[in-house]
């Protein structure tokens, strides 16, 4: 079944990113357009625009070129907003690193992407950046610029941070001081040659399935993908949105940072997620938006100082990322009042949302769908063994097409053939059913199907089901190997504070429940997951982990 929202293809935003908020500064100058509460830091969208500029002339002064890839590997600083925007006024590529990254990863990633300039914070989470470049480059000497073996095309090292630049750094100051040699009419001469088709963002997939690809993403589609977030959430110029998700993620640089500039809302990021941090800034800024992942929500209803902060002003926000449980949805809208709430689908090769709930969907629609396409979108579900769409209710996979699909993966033609058909169709890897009015539901991933015996299993049911015991703060279900059925299903479960948990109580709510089959043979209790920095849970990671503990268990029997 097809499905197609939306107007004539014309009313998208045919803008540059520079483009763009160059038109938001004409409107709401005078407005907020950045607060950091704790920082103490805030921009008019005026003096924003002019920290661009600024920040524009001196990367082109260092040598930037139109197409040059440059990467930036930092939490939610203040350099992060102008570097996204002073980029994409001169067409540089912007490469967001993630923040969990290590050195082996990190390499890969400035390898693989040609990157010319690495902008870096200090470190994150006891991870030293300035010392994992080092290891890579061999870059403790007194040069701002040496060739580098390992990697041919880094020229720039930039460190952003209030201590002191390493010998081998440029400081921000003396990268600003670049921007001397370059004319206002040399600036725009730059933009002038700039169009939307153009690639300005490169984002590598998080890694919940393995290897990293560069997703190349144009101004085209992450522009009106940020609007078309913000028309769905009813985003205006008087919102105030709070943004703790990271902005190396589509969810922090688009679905929280573009959808702001396209209606002229304020952005009030957090530099690194904390649960208190987040309440606190919401109750001080008067934010009515607040965005997250699930985990996010759960940490922070779960604050022991929740209920002394005031969150009235809190209306609308996007939950997405991962699977969104249904009792945490609720306890969002009831007890944090965000009745206008939505819930976002998609992936960063859709720039990344394909489906949204939106304000005024029933609070149903809201914990049970992902709502629908997206205007001037189009969605199918299609059965992946034959390729045929489905009929309405019938799971099979999700494909999209449209101006939301990628350019393609940097490098890499043959994934990018995989992943997008010759009739121009995003094959996502994720199981959903549609309804016969658009409204998807997405039932899990191809890869986390589980297949017991010849029965599907489908890990989303029954941590949906799990998810309603009182004493289970957070559920995951996934497949490990079994001589006989090839596989066996597992939960892994984090059980509320204080509270203790057996496999025979879980065993006993399922029981009359959920078919035989369904109900998980092996659980296992823990504090937490392997996860990606913005949040995501690695499954693969988590099934490694379970499958090394049964082995264990088995060789210890014998």
């Amino acid at each position: 079944m097809l499905f197609v929202q939306g107007g004539p293809m014309q009313s998208l935003k045919n803008k540059t990113i520079g483009q763009l908020l160059k038109e938001t500064v004409s409107k709401y100058g005078s407005q907020d357009a950045i607060v950091y509460s704790k920082e103490n830091i805030r921009y008019t969208y005026d003096e924003f625009y002019s920290e661009t500029t600024k920040l524009a002339k001196a990367l082109m002064g260092l040598g930037v070129k139109k197409g040059e890839n440059i990467a930036i590997w930092a939490t939610n600083v203040p350099e992060w907003l102008l570097l996204q925007f002073a980029s994409a006024r001169i067409g540089a590529i912007l490469v967001t690193v993630n923040t969990s990254y290590q050195s082996s990863e990190l390499e890969y990633l400035l390898k693989q992407s040609d990157s010319t300039t690495l902008f870096l914070i200090d470190g994150f989470k006891g991870t030293s950046y300035v010392d994992i470049v080092r290891s890579i480059t061999n870059s403790a000497s007194a040069e701002k610029y040496k060739q580098i073996e390992a990697l041919p095309h880094l020229k720039n090292l930039i460190y952003i941070g209030n201590q002191k630049a390493p010998h081998e750094m440029y400081s921000w100051n003396e990268l600003l001081d670049h921007g001397s040699k370059v004319t206002d009419e040399e600036l725009a001469e730059r933009e002038s040659l700039l169009t939307p088709e153009g690639v300005i963002n490169m984002q590598y997939t998080s890694g919940t399935t393995g290897f990293p690809k560069g997703v190349m993403l144009t101004h085209h589609n992450i522009v009106n993908n940020g609007f078309l977030v913000a028309s769905s959430m009813n985003l205006t110029n008087q919102d105030r949105l709070c943004i703790p998700v990271p902005f190396f993620h589509c969810f922090g640089c688009v679905l929280g940072v573009l959808a702001c500039v396209s209606v002229g809302a304020a952005m009030v990021p957090i530099v690194e997620f904390n649960p208190d941090l987040v309440l606190q800034t919401v109750e001080k800024e008067k934010c009515t938006g607040l965005h997250g992942v699930p985990t996010m929500f759960i940490a922070e209803l779960n604050s022991p100082n929740f209920k002394n902060y005031d969150l009235s002003t809190l209306r609308t926000g996007i939950m997405a990322g991962s699977t969104c449980p249904i009792e945490v949805m609720k306890k969002v809208i009831n007890e944090m009042g965000m009745s206008e709430v939505t819930i976002a689908y998609g992936q960063t090769e859709s720039s990344p949302v394909i489906t949204q709930t939106t304000v005024t969907d029933s609070i149903e629609r809201k914990v049970e769908t992902v709502g629908k396409a997206h205007p001037h979108v189009e969605v199918k579900i299609i059965d992946p063994l034959t390729g045929k769409e489905a009929a309405p209710g019938v799971q099979g996979e999700l494909c999209t097409r449209g101006y939301l699909v990628m350019k393609g993966y940097y490098k890499m033609p043959e994934a990018t053939e995989e992943a997008i058909d010759k009739e121009g169709w995003l094959h996502t890897g994720d199981l959903a059913t549609m309804d016969e009015h658009g409204y998807i539901v997405i039932t899990g991933r191809l890869k986390d199907m589980i297949i017991r015996g010849g029965e599907n299993v489908y890990p989303r049911e029954i941590e949906e089901f799990l998810y309603r015991h009182e004493d289970i703060m957070d559920v995951q279900v996934i497949g490990v190997p079994d001589e006989k059925y090839g596989e066996k299903v597992a939960a892994c479960i984090v059980p509320k504070e204080g509270v203790t948990l057996t496999a025979e109580d879980i065993k006993a709510f399922c029981k009359g429940q959920l078919s035989h089959y369904k109900i998980p043979e092996y659980y296992y209790f823990v504090k937490d997951y392997p996860m990606t920095a913005s949040g995501k849970i690695q499954k693969y990671k988590l099934r490694e982990q379970v499958k090394n503990h049964l082995t264990q268990e088995l060789s210890g029997r014998s």
